[in-house]
């Protein structure tokens, strides 16, 4: 397509909706047939632009076009509870679904990472003591270990373990402006002070107190740190491949859906940080810990998968209905 001549023939078009726009609370019965008109050719042109051209001035200048007089057409946004509920059953479960293989590689590489660091530490006497002394070793696993979850009150403590969460999550996601390359590098550093503390915990055999208080709330805490890895990771992948669509609409779209899964995590993460001051120090037996560890986890791959996939099924991408750059045609 000669993208020039396409702009020649069809600006008066463009022009003339501007002036539409302009005016929407003057507007005559019969101009308000032309805005629809108008608004239904524009969408098609942009359509036809994306398809043929990566001018991506051109692109934004017609889906913003398109976006304000969608916007007239259609009259006011949905209520605030019904954009409320698309976030939660549309928004963040069909954006965490897509990326699942993301996800699930991102937990796989992680914890068998985490397994090596244990393996390599645990019974390799030269390791363990060029990290602590003999000492620190056994107040590590004898008290400080299990003492952690319990020295503090439950508020504050599960207050500081969530902002300690979101930081991790956020530092995953924020560098995806950095094309996801420090991502790695961060779930290493914590794949390394989890292996070491496997790997002394399980020498000193004391394994069942590590899994015991670590797994009722290490599940889904490590489940939304790998979402916001893959969601950051895919973000920044998007840069270097962005298919065969323009690079600054797949940004646009992807970006959203970092700020999808931000959302939600803040509610995943504050659910483990209340079964981490609450559940973890608890006196419930070991098994009932792990339990109620294990029905939240399985809860929120649940919603995920049930969500996700019917959403997926739906055709949504869990991008915003009104985004600009996404706006359907006719």
């Amino acid at each position: 397509m000669d993208v020039d001549a396409f702009v020649v023939a069809h600006r008066p078009t463009w022009e003339r909706l501007e002036q539409l726009l302009k005016r929407r609370r003057k507007l005559t019965g019969d101009e308000v047939d032309e805005l629809v008109d108008l608004y239904q050719r524009v969408s098609t042109h942009l359509s036809m632009v994306r398809s043929s051209s990566t001018d991506a001035v051109l692109v934004g200048r017609l889906s913003g076009l398109v976006a304000r007089a969608r916007s007239v057409v259609t009259g006011a946004h949905a209520p605030l509870w019904s954009e409320f509920a698309r976030f939660w059953t549309v928004s963040f479960p069909v954006v965490a679904y897509r990326l699942w293989r993301w996800w699930l590689g991102t937990a796989i590489a992680f914890l068998f990472v985490t397994a090596l660091i244990a393996l390599w530490v645990s019974g390799n006497q030269d390791v363990q003591g060029a990290l602590k002394t003999p000492s620190e070793i056994e107040q590590l696993v004898n008290n400080d270990f299990a003492a952690y979850y319990s020295e503090h009150p439950a508020a504050s403590f599960g207050l500081q373990v969530w902002l300690n969460n979101s930081w991790v999550a956020a530092q995953c996601i924020g560098f995806a402006i950095l094309l996801g390359i420090p991502i790695p590098y961060i779930l290493f550093q914590n794949a390394l002070n989890l292996g070491v503390i496997a790997g002394f915990m399980f020498d000193a055999d004391k394994g069942d107190v590590f899994l015991g208080l670590l797994t009722p709330h290490g599940l889904i805490e490590l489940t939304a740190v790998f979402l916001a890895a893959a969601v950051g990771m895919r973000l920044g992948w998007s840069v270097v491949s962005p298919g065969h669509r323009p690079r600054t609409q797949v940004l646009a779209e992807q970006g959203r859906a970092v700020v999808a899964v931000a959302g939600g995590l803040i509610v995943v993460l504050l659910v483990a940080g209340l079964i981490e001051s609450l559940v973890t120090p608890s006196g419930l037996p070991t098994f009932a810990r792990i339990a109620i560890g294990v029905a939240a986890e399985v809860g929120f791959l649940a919603y995920v998968i049930y969500f996700g996939r019917r959403g997926v099924a739906a055709g949504e991408s869990g991008d915003i209905t009104d985004a600009p750059d996404v706006v359907p045609t006719r």
